[in-house]
């Protein structure tokens, strides 16, 4: 028997006696907000903890993306692949930069010279203000965690209540990522002197363009 097949009988064996029954979800699933309630309440918890929110109609999302980043003076824009980044990049009015290399190749130009990076959401979750993302190699997890500024688009439709209940709607259970994110607010670390400080780890700014109809 391997030394793979031994910590896995361990486990089962661990498992097996530890029959402890399902456990109580009541806490989590009895958090039950209307459409409109998940909606304020997601921007208020974000903006909690200073993220910040522009609600925006379906039809005029990338509008708002082209003006907020002409305010901003966003003159490098980072966006991946696909038909929510084709329409990100048609808006833009600067310079923007795709997703479409290997991080070795232009490694130092994503650290130096990007001023935002734009991305899709999976989802949120009002209870907690959190985004809900999956990488992937159209919108690889560096998009989100390097460039100073992150914008990202959140269809108000895909929030749900509770963490416990966007892992069972969106069956999680199932089919599991590699690498699963849940963003609530910008990059923020008090590591130091218990003092906090935004954007020591990761972007400084977090703007959510939410979809509200």
């Amino acid at each position: 028997m391997s030394a793979r097949d031994r910590i896995l009988q361990r486990l089962q064996s661990q498992w097996i006696a530890s029959d402890a029954g399902d456990p109580d979800l009541a806490v989590h699933l009895d958090k039950q907000w209307s459409g409109d309630e998940r909606l304020d309440r997601f921007q208020q918890m974000i903006e909690s903890v200073h993220g910040e929110v522009v609600r925006v109609n379906r039809k005029d999302w990338s509008e708002h993306l082209a003006r907020i980043c002409a305010a901003e003076g966003f003159e490098r824009v980072l966006v991946g692949a696909g038909e929510v980044a084709d329409q990100a990049a048609a808006a833009v009015s600067g310079e923007v930069r795709r997703y479409d290399a290997p991080i070795n190749e232009w490694k130092g130009e994503l650290f130096s010279d990007i001023d935002a990076a734009f991305t899709s959401t999976r989802g949120g979750i009002a209870e907690t203000g959190s985004l809900v993302m999956w990488p992937t190699p159209d919108e690889p997890r560096l998009m989100s965690l390097v460039p100073p500024v992150h914008i990202a688009l959140l269809d108000g439709q895909t929030i749900g209540n509770t963490f416990t209940e966007v892992l069972t709607e969106q069956g999680w259970a199932t089919q599991m990522p590699t690498n699963a994110l849940l963003v609530s607010g910008p990059s923020k670390s008090a590591d130091i002197a218990q003092v906090l400080a935004y954007g020591v780890h990761g972007p400084k700014r977090l703007i959510v363009l939410l979809i509200q109809d």
